[in-house]
């Protein structure tokens, strides 16, 4: 395991003000990943309370990323970080960035939750599938969470490639969902709305893929954006990585 640590200047303040940025950052984390799960749970359940709880707190997680924003700004203008700690402070701000883009789906989950506890349900099927998906997206958002707090950029890939398995079943529960629409076209709108849901959980698991991506980037100084699993991880154990075209 390859992991970096903050510090080592010769003022502890500036150590100590990159540090309180970075547990800014898991406090963030913290609570969105506790907004997608309540959120699945609401969406599972159809339980409109512990939905509207999640649009409610939805402020906090805009709080977060303001303040963090504003306080990396301050870094930026009073200290001129270079190197490893301009990484930092680039990875932190595209961090909160994808973390409040997270926050928005929980909620678009627990809206869709609402919805759904109107009226009949379709086949529970759908559900436990959803749940099973929803899961492990958030295991995924915990991985690069976890990932950026130990800044270990081997995690990162490992986490990486859970996004395979996420887009598998967002295709899967999709195809179903199609089919059951066709089975019995009373129910296309409120399938529509599921697989709305299962799209936003599916946008997670990429945001969740970018916050790796910038752990790598602070790590090891390459941005690994756009590249395939491969690439990445050669840049990552340090070989070459494989010939284009």
């Amino acid at each position: 395991m390859e992991n970096k640590r903050i510090g080592g200047h010769y003022s502890h303040r500036y150590d100590a003000e990159l540090e309180e940025v970075v547990n800014r950052v898991l406090a963030m984390g913290g609570l969105v990943e506790s907004q997608l799960t309540n959120a699945l749970q609401a969406f599972i359940d159809a339980d409109s309370q512990i939905a509207q709880e999640v649009t409610e707190n939805d402020t906090r997680v805009n709080t977060f990323e303001v303040t963090i924003d504003e306080r990396c700004v301050e870094i930026l203008a009073r200290r001129q970080p270079a190197a490893m700690d301009l990484r930092l402070i680039v990875a932190v701000i595209k961090t909160i960035t994808d973390l409040e883009r997270i926050g928005d789906l929980a909620v678009a989950i627990a809206r869709t939750a609402m919805r759904q506890a109107e009226g009949d349900r379709p086949r529970k099927q759908i559900f436990r599938d959803i749940e099973t998906m929803g899961n492990r997206v958030i295991s995924m958002l915990a991985g690069a969470l976890d990932a950026f707090a130990r800044m270990d950029a081997m995690a990162a890939v490992e986490v990486v490639r859970q996004d395979f398995a996420i887009d598998s079943d967002h295709e899967a529960i999709v195809r179903q969902n199609v089919t059951f629409m066709m089975e019995d076209p009373r129910n296309i709108s409120r399938l529509l709305d599921i697989s709305h849901a299962v799209r936003a959980l599916e946008r997670v698991g990429d945001h969740a893929r970018n916050m790796c991506e910038y752990t790598i980037y602070f790590v090891k100084g390459r941005d690994v954006r756009h590249i395939d699993l491969s690439e990445m991880e050669a840049i990552v154990h340090g070989k070459k990585a494989p010939a284009e075209g």
